[in-house]
C-alpha cells in the first residue's frame, strides 16, 4: 500500500476535527455517508479518522460535502 509520511492517507485529522466542530459522532458521518449511496460504518470513520485505510476519492468528496471542508484546507497537511 502506498503511504504518505507512514500514512495511507493525510486527509483523517482534518476530518475529525471538522466532524467534532459539526458536533457529529462517527457514527452520525457514518449515516450520512450511506444516505448518499456510500456503504461505511462507524468502525471504517474511525479507520479513516486514524489514517489506517486509503481514502477514495468518492468517499473523500462526500465527507467534505457533509462537514463542509474546503479542499484547501486538506492541502494543510502536505
Amino acid at each position: 500500500m502506498r503511504k504518505y509520511n507512514g500514512l495511507p492517507n493525510i486527509s483523517g485529522k482534518t476530518i475529525e476535527k471538522y466532524r467534532l466542530e459539526h458536533n457529529m459522532s462517527r457514527e452520525d458521518l457514518a449515516e450520512q455517508l450511506q444516505l448518499m449511496g456510500i456503504s461505511i460504518d462507524r468502525s471504517h470513520v474511525y479507520r479513516i479518522e486514524t489514517g489506517r485505510v486509503m481514502l477514495k476519492d468518492f468517499e473523500l468528496l462526500a465527507i467534505c460535502k457533509i462537514l463542509n471542508i474546503d479542499y484547501k484546507k486538506l492541502e494543510e497537511n502536505l
